[in-house]
């Protein structure tokens, strides 16, 4: 990971030392490193000169699929707050269902494997500093119809995709801060307790609805603690192998009065649900999974649904200061839109491919005004959507591939915390 940057203004200046480090393969690898190096350079000069347009200019047609990825992909947050950490688990397994004690003691194993509730509750703050790949690799519309198209994108896997570094801050469940860089494209997002917060280059900052959610990165193996609440009042629903690896499933549902806090007059969340995938061999945590439904209003029927899903593969688990954290993954992403006529529905699929390279805990100097949100926040108001999606939507999200082109219509980064802004920036 590079740490420094040259000077672009004066050939005789300092290097500049970049917030977030850069992997070193987005200036060596020549063959498709340049437009990832104009976009370093774009990103480091100074503020007033990276407008909507000169970001397009400079992105091309990447910049629609940036957008996307870092929509979705970026900075999601799990289904429901997580309860006080500093509260022991409860260990009794007694007088509940066979499903909610069998949970309980799933969680336990977990808790020993990753190193134990006195050594997780050591930890009083953590920083980690690592690198992602991500891409939209696949496209198909007209699901259910006989004109069903699909078409490839790209592969993660065969290098392909935007690359990019991240830094995350966390003191608490409730207190975090993350910022990502893809492609010289930067997001900022956390939380201070009291509200959850994003910022994107072409959106002004915004708060999410409802109580403020934990990253959801941190429960890819970084956070053994906030991991072992939230499970504590899940339901184990069978066991499923996974990479050949046999694993109890736990099953977690978002509550009603959560589900209705963060939705609003025009967009209904219906459910969200989370499951872990827990070793029986190991103890520890190989998979995370969540699903979330939502219910746009729109004109003349009875409205839009988006069905997103993720997969997230949690391994390389190493020893740090007595706990055990996860180290590198994957994460694959389906966006299904339905509820119109079969020719109108979408999938798009997306992947990402993370790791880690730093974690250091206790973190001396890190108070609570590291994660204040920015000055020019603004609050989420229920009319600042307008509910309306025709088939013209005019969206900013749009993927290109080679030989053809797809409307901005049928690929949509659904986050219902980016949904309630200012009619001219959707995020839909």
């Amino acid at each position: 990971m590079r740490k420094l940057c040259p000077n672009y203004d004066r050939e005789d200046g300092l290097d500049t030392v970049l917030e977030v480090p850069i992997p070193e393969e987005m200036f060596s690898n020549r063959n498709g490193a340049n437009r990832s190096w104009q976009n370093m350079k774009s990103w480091m000069k100074p503020t007033a000169e990276k407008s909507q347009r000169s970001m397009t200019t400079v992105f091309g047609s990447r910049n629609a699929e940036i957008q996307m990825l870092l929509g979705v992909v970026g900075a999601p947050l799990i289904p429901l707050p997580i309860q006080c950490v500093q509260q022991p688990i409860n260990r009794n397994i007694k007088d509940h269902p066979i499903e909610v004690s069998m949970a309980k003691y799933i969680v336990q194993q977990y808790i020993a494997a990753v190193g134990g509730e006195k050594a997780m509750s050591s930890i009083d703050s953590m920083y980690a500093m690592g690198k992602v790949r991500m891409a939209a690799s696949e496209f198909s519309e007209g699901e259910g119809s006989l004109n069903n198209k699909v078409v490839k994108v790209k592969s993660v896997r065969h290098g392909g995709g935007e690359m990019g570094g991240f830094v995350l801050w966390q003191k608490r469940p409730e207190l975090w801060c993350l910022e990502l860089v893809v492609s010289g494209c930067k997001i900022s997002a956390g939380s201070d307790g009291k509200v959850a917060w994003r910022q994107t280059p072409w959106h002004h900052s915004h708060a999410s609805r409802g109580p403020p959610r934990p990253l959801r990165r941190f429960l890819q193996g970084l956070d053994p603690l906030s991991t072992a609440h939230l499970f504590s009042n899940s339901v184990c629903i069978g066991e499923k192998a996974i990479n050949d690896e046999d694993c109890f499933i736990l099953k977690l549902e978002a509550e009603s009065t959560t589900l209705r806090a963060r939705s609003s007059n025009n967009v209904e969340i219906m459910r969200h649900t989370v499951w872990g995938y827990f070793s029986q061999r190991t103890g520890l945590l190989v998979q995370l999974e969540d699903s979330h439904l939502l219910r746009i209003k729109a004109s003349g029927n009875e409205g839009i649904f988006w069905e997103t899903t993720m997969e997230s593969l949690i391994q390389d688990y190493r020893t740090i200061d007595g706990v055990n954290i996860a180290h590198a993954g994957k994460t694959s992403v389906s966006l299904f839109r339905f509820g119109e006529s079969s020719e109108n529905h979408s999938r798009t699929r997306m992947e990402e491919f993370w790791t880690i390279e730093e974690v250091d805990f206790n973190i001396k100097g890190l108070s609570i005004d590291c994660f204040l949100p920015p000055a020019d926040l603004k609050k989420e108001e229920e009319s600042g959507f307008t509910g309306v999606l025709e088939s013209n939507t005019k969206l900013p999200l749009r993927i290109r591939s080679a030989s053809s082109r797809i409307s901005s219509c049928k690929v949509a980064a659904i986050d219902v915390e980016d949904s309630e802004n200012a009619e001219s920036d959707e995020e839909l």
